[in-house]
């Protein structure tokens, strides 16, 4: 078990290996490269384990905590702000549990992964546990600003770094709210996009395109409308092209999958994108994907078809 001091360098080593690993992966971070971690003086630092709380044996505490979802939505935010994350087991004074209340105590930063498909992560820091629920067998936890961009950040007098505030100063406790809440939604986008990805085989299900630089994970009944839901029924993989003109409504889908392009754009004359794009898949039907629970739901393709349908008739395409 090593110093504190050591036990500090090593975090932030660890901080700057995953922003490099970023730059590399994307957010998407394949968890063997997390099991494998990176060289500190000598040795290997893995930054996750068999279990959810991990410590390196070079630690005195943990240095990462790991939700699996299994393919669940739930993702344990309570509300926007705020993540609860259960204690291992069912006694509060098992030693991660242990590791992590210290951890609180001394406001030690910690790495958030999120392993929203197998295989892959989600990775949040610094985090800090911010609560402690005994009889939830929960600690409470919130993500701050990254070191290299704290101090780009500025407190409601807009002269202290927030780097440079207390733990318990309101300006870091509404910090951490808000930048908890985009990781919120940051992990809610990236864990959508990549489910809808793997259900259609990293291609377009209209021209089956497979450079995944050019797909997307497109909503059946778009984003921020409050029945959308970021789950694979309502979502379809197309490349941007297929993309953009379903959001246009220059074609519809109806329930039994056959897609439907408007009059206008089947009457109008341009060049071979148009007519092998766009007028070419007129009545062809959407790749589907092989899994049944990961089809697209008939009630968000009739709904969506609906506004299409009413887009056509007044005139509008």
């Amino acid at each position: 078990m090593g110093s504190s001091a050591d036990d500090i360098r090593i975090r932030m080593a660890a901080f700057q290996w995953l922003e490099a690993q970023e730059r590399i992966h994307g957010d998407s971070l394949p968890r063997r490269l997390l099991e494998t971690g990176f060289m500190f003086e000598g040795g290997p630092v893995r930054l996750v384990g068999p279990q959810g709380i991990f410590k390196p044996y070079q630690m005195a505490l943990p240095i990462s905590i790991t939700t699996i979802w299994n393919g669940r939505y739930d993702d344990g935010f309570e509300g926007s702000d705020l993540l609860r994350y259960h204690y291992r087991g069912s006694d509060p004074d098992h030693r991660d549990n242990v590791g992590l209340r210290e951890a609180m105590r001394l406001g030690v930063p910690l790495i958030y992964f999120n392993g929203f498909v197998p295989g892959r992560c989600i990775a949040a820091w610094p985090v800090y546990i911010v609560g402690d629920d005994r009889g939830a067998l929960a600690f409470s936890v919130q993500v701050d600003a990254r070191p290299d961009l704290s101090r780009r950040l500025r407190v409601a007098d807009g002269r202290r770094g927030v780097d440079e505030l207390p733990a318990d100063d309101p300006g870091t406790n509404a910090r951490r709210a808000y930048i908890t809440a985009t990781v919120r939604v940051r992990l809610h986008q990236q864990a959508f996009h990549e489910r809808v990805m793997r259900a259609y085989q990293h291609q377009c299900a209209l021209c089956r395109l497979r450079h995944e630089e050019l797909l997307d994970a497109a909503h059946i009944i778009p984003d921020g409308e409050p029945d959308s839901e970021p789950i694979v029924p309502n979502g379809l993989a197309l490349c941007k092209l297929h993309h953009a003109a379903f959001d246009q409504y220059f074609f519809g889908i109806r329930p039994d999958l056959t897609v439907e392009v408007s009059g206008a754009i089947l009457r109008e004359e341009d060049g071979p994108m148009l007519r092998h794009g766009l007028q070419g898949i007129h009545g062809q039907l959407i790749h589907r994907p092989s899994r049944p629970s990961d089809r697209p739901a008939p009630w968000f393709l009739e709904r969506r078809y609906d506004r299409f349908r009413q887009r056509v008739e007044g005139g509008l395409r």
